[in-house]
């Protein structure tokens, strides 16, 4: 008996795996398609004059009393760093946030409405392909569950496996595509976006990371499943050979 409920338990260990590893991806995709910190950076900006009595390194002081006003534009003139501040930003596939200079908070805006025109259609596509890669892992979600908690048959659990596993491929495949049309949209944002948003140091944030781990997991997710069913597929070949062979021998030598 051992042996024979040794591969149910392995292969109830395979489902619970693949279905942990597209649950974290389903999770890591939603977390990431909905923030904003893609891409990370700095925005150099002119300081703004400082307003009443502003003082500190985030206004220039224009005219001020304690010295003379020439002097003053001068020394601004002459040390052009002087001048900029630098402000932090951080983008995603909707919107773009900004710091504000002496006030507390952000300032956001759309990030469809960066985007060259040229380019405002690919990023259409990677926003409904993203779409697509979080409704086909949920999909794959929902089979997976059905499979590890439907026992009646194993041919049906074979079919509803082999479908999870199509689900699943298909969504890594968009997912990938998805995020690296993204980064071309982002990259030619950098260099063709307007004068007023162009970062002037720029990174990939987390949630990009993110955005990446959860293709990791679909991919192993979807490897795990289609691993699970090769060997129940081997399995069922191997035990209808052995089933094949005692009805053999019982052929040839037929008991008294």
């Amino acid at each position: 008996e051992m042996p024979a409920s040794m591969p149910e338990a392995d292969g109830r260990h395979r489902a619970s795996a693949a279905f942990s590893l597209s649950f974290l991806s389903l999770v890591f995709s939603i977390t990431a398609f909905s923030s904003s910190y893609w891409c990370e950076g700095t925005r150099k900006v002119a300081k703004p004059f400082c307003k009443g009595d502003g003082r500190g390194d985030l206004c220039i002081r224009f005219n001020s009393p304690d010295g003379n006003g020439s002097q003053a534009v001068q020394y601004i003139w002459e040390t052009g760093d002087d001048k900029f501040v630098e402000k932090k930003f951080h983008a995603g596939i909707w919107y773009s946030c900004e710091e504000m200079i002496n006030e507390e908070g952000e300032k956001c805006r759309s990030f469809i409405s960066l985007t060259p025109a040229s380019d405002r259609g690919v990023l259409w596509l990677s926003i409904v392909a993203e779409l697509l890669y979080v409704v086909l892992l949920l999909t794959g979600n929902i089979l997976m569950s059905v499979e590890i908690c439907y026992y009646s048959s194993v041919i049906d659990g074979l079919k509803i496996n082999a479908f999870s596993a199509v689900v699943t491929v298909l969504a890594g495949l968009l997912g990938m595509v998805a995020h690296m049309m993204y980064t071309t949209v982002f990259q030619m944002t950098v260099n063709l976006g307007p004068e007023d948003w162009r970062p002037h140091t720029w990174d990939y944030g987390w949630s990009y990371g993110l955005a990446w781990t959860s293709f990791a997991c679909c991919m192993a997710a979807a490897v795990t499943t289609i691993n699970k069913y090769t060997k129940t597929i081997l399995e069922f070949k191997h035990k209808r050979k052995k089933l094949e062979r005692s009805f053999r021998i019982q052929y040839k030598f037929p008991e008294h």
